[in-house]
This record gives C-alpha cells, structure tokens and sequence, in this order.
C-alpha cells in the first residue's frame, strides 16, 4: 500500500489547478460518457492527452477539443473494436455497469486488441472482487448489497478473464465501496487485492480522484497484468 499525491503543474485563471502529463499519449476510450468514465475523459484531456471516443453512434457524441476525436464502435464486437483502436497508445474502458457487457467486453478486448497492434488495456473494476477477509470476496460476504450482485459477480468474472491472459499488458481498477462525482484533491491510497477502509470503517473515493489514479497508472504502469484499488 502507498500513499500517492499528484503534483500540480498548471493553475487555470479561476484557480483551479490541473494537471499535466510529461508525455502526450493517443488513447481510444469506451464509455466516455458514464459518471466514471466522464471524469478519467475530463482528466486525460486535462493532462495534454489525446483521447479517441469509441462510441456506437458518433453522431451523439460532440467533440469538446481539438484533442478528441470520434470514431465508431461496439465494445462487444472485438472486429468493431479491432477497426477503431489502431495507432493508439493504450484502450482504457469505463463501460456501463451492465453484466453481460461487463464480461462480453472483456472477451472482446483480449480478441480485438492484440489484432489492432495495441497492447495496453486499462479498465475500470468492481469493489466486489476485493478481500474483505483472508479468502472472502466482498461479493460472497453477507453484507454484500444484494441489488449489485449480478454487476459484481460479472467483474469478478472479468477479473478472471484478464488473469488468463498473458497478451496483453492489462490493468484493472477496482474503485473502493463508495464512489460518487466529488472533490479532486489528488490524494488518496493504493492498495492490492484487499479492500481499503479509512479510520471509519469506510471505503470511500470520489470518480475524480478515482480518475486521477487511473490516468496515473495509464501513464506510468506500475500494476500490468495485475489488479489495483484506490481510496481515501
């Protein structure tokens, strides 16, 4: 476990301060437009990025930047996926909660990705697959809310898809129990397999500082091939 701070770079004219990245990478992102999946867009294009959003209508998708493209694609048809993702640096997937997505998507990418030339895939995870307990998943214990069920069990089964791969240099990034559009302070946790809790008993992170570990490991791998969580 590390405690990990991001350094401002840049302060805009309302004070605010983002962020940006040393390196300008080419990503093709799925699920650009999803309460998570908004925030890791934001932040990629707030640290210089370029980002392609591979959506299955474009024509519903405004291109806010110079640095957005657009292109076409279904994240469960891996021809789809293999057509749109060539020449990018890294896919990062922050699909809808839906199981059969969940798992479908992750079939897809370990087809597609490897056909299109790109090796790097980071996506977005459940809290579910975590260990509350020595060999008990979050998922399995009796306190687990019973309306997530099928998304949880659908990541863990993702999560096992990507454990037989060994193609693809691919990250996945379970959020803590609670993540909710909030604050971005740049500070908060990293941890393993296990579930991290404040001093509260908590597991709590923002999407936006959800995202800002996210595009960290997007930029500087530090987990391939393996699972990591972030919290406060």
């Amino acid at each position: 476990m590390s405690l990990a701070t991001a350094k401002p770079a840049h302060t805009k004219e309302d004070g605010s301060i983002y962020y940006r990245s040393l390196q300008t990478m080419k990503l093709a992102m799925f699920g650009a437009t999803g309460v998570i999946g908004s925030r890791i867009f934001k932040e990629a294009l707030q640290r210089g990025h370029h980002v392609t959003a591979v959506v299955r209508d474009p024509t519903r998708f405004h291109a806010i930047s110079f640095q957005v493209e657009v292109a076409k694609g279904d994240v469960l048809d891996p021809t789809s996926v293999a057509a749109a993702v060539p020449d990018h640096d890294a896919v990062v997937s922050a699909i809808g909660p839906g199981p059969d997505v969940i798992v479908g998507a992750a079939h897809s990418f370990l087809e597609a990705l490897p056909r299109a030339g790109v090796k790097r895939l980071v996506t977005v995870g459940g809290a579910g697959s975590l260990e509350v307990a020595p060999g008990l998943l979050f998922v399995d214990a009796p306190y687990f809310p019973k309306e997530y069920l099928g998304q949880a069990r659908a990541n863990c089964e993702a999560l096992n898809i990507y454990r037989r791969n060994t193609a693809l240099d691919w990250t996945f990034v379970s959020p803590a129990v609670w993540i909710a559009p909030g604050k971005r302070t740049g500070r908060f946790r990293l941890g393993g397999d296990q579930l991290l809790v404040d001093a509260k008993g908590e597991s709590r992170i923002s999407a936006e500082d959800y995202a800002v570990a996210f595009l960290d490991e997007v930029e500087n791998p530090r987990s391939i091939r393996r699972r990591f969580t972030v919290a406060y």
